[in-house]
């Protein structure tokens, strides 16, 4: 009989060795915000979130920030180490990881996904316990730099009217948010330095400053190349506080 309750006791033992340790649903908010602005979401077409295994690899969550940009005073005028800046209509991604032992987690995120000219690819990374929520404060928050830059004209493989080695640029920048540029704006075309350079075989050719034409965020200019011949034409925004920067590029053929 003894032995039988021993054998018993063994056996459970090296059962519960054996069998997988049980998940625990672990719930996880990732947001991701504009350098210098608000939150990207519905506006700007969100931000693709992927969160992954960093030790294997393995996809755990997919998924795509949605809602508002969040309260423009409370993320503009924040102050302190970690302020307080989503509210409730801010746009996140949330989703439930299953976690059996704490897990160092990659969040791979690209965005804006309306503006893929001007999207950027961050990664971050940190530890989640399973049973403790990723909820507290902002949730886990992505800052994704740049501008969104995006030459209205020319066109690509526009040619510059016969004779003439004068072409006109036109390019809309906005933050990655979709927060507009104006005069004496909270985001003010002032701060912002917008340039169009002409490039062959990797050498600049020709360079040329855009002025601020309109709100919101519309710069344009003149600029003469050389020679005939095809160009590739950057229109990079750089923002002159805090050296935020975006391009976009393009080409044209003079004849």
């Amino acid at each position: 009989m003894k032995f039988a309750k021993l054998y018993k006791i063994i056996t459970a033992g090296i059962l519960a060795m054996s069998s997988p340790a049980l998940a625990e649903p672990t719930e996880v908010v990732v947001r991701v915000i504009s350098q210098d602005a608000k939150f990207v979401g519905d506006q700007m077409g969100g931000a693709r979130v992927v969160l992954r295994d960093a030790e294997t690899g393995e996809v755990l969550a997919d998924g795509i920030t949605t809602g508002g940009t969040g309260n423009t005073k409370q993320i503009m005028d924040s102050t302190g180490r970690s302020p307080m800046l989503a509210t409730p209509d801010a746009a996140a991604f949330t989703t439930q990881l299953d976690l059996s032992q704490p897990t160092l987690i990659t969040a791979e995120v690209v965005g804006p996904l309306a503006q893929m000219q001007a999207s950027i690819r961050v990664t971050s990374q940190r530890w989640i316990v399973p049973g403790q929520p990723v909820t507290s404060g902002d949730g886990w928050v992505v800052e994704l730099p740049g501008l969104a830059v995006n030459i209205i004209a020319p066109q690509p493989n526009t040619h510059s009217a016969k004779g003439s080695r004068t072409i006109e640029v036109m390019s809309s920048t906005m933050l990655m948010c979709g927060c507009p540029i104006t005069s004496g704006g909270l985001w003010d075309a002032k701060d912002y330095e917008v340039e169009v350079a002409a490039y062959q075989a990797g050498r600049k050719i020709a360079s040329g400053k855009l002025d601020f034409v309109e709100a919101p965020g519309r710069f344009g200019g003149d600029l003469t190349l050389p020679e005939k011949g095809a160009y590739e034409l950057f229109v990079s925004a750089r923002n002159s506080r805090t050296g935020n920067t975006g391009v976009d590029r393009t080409s044209v053929i003079v004849p």
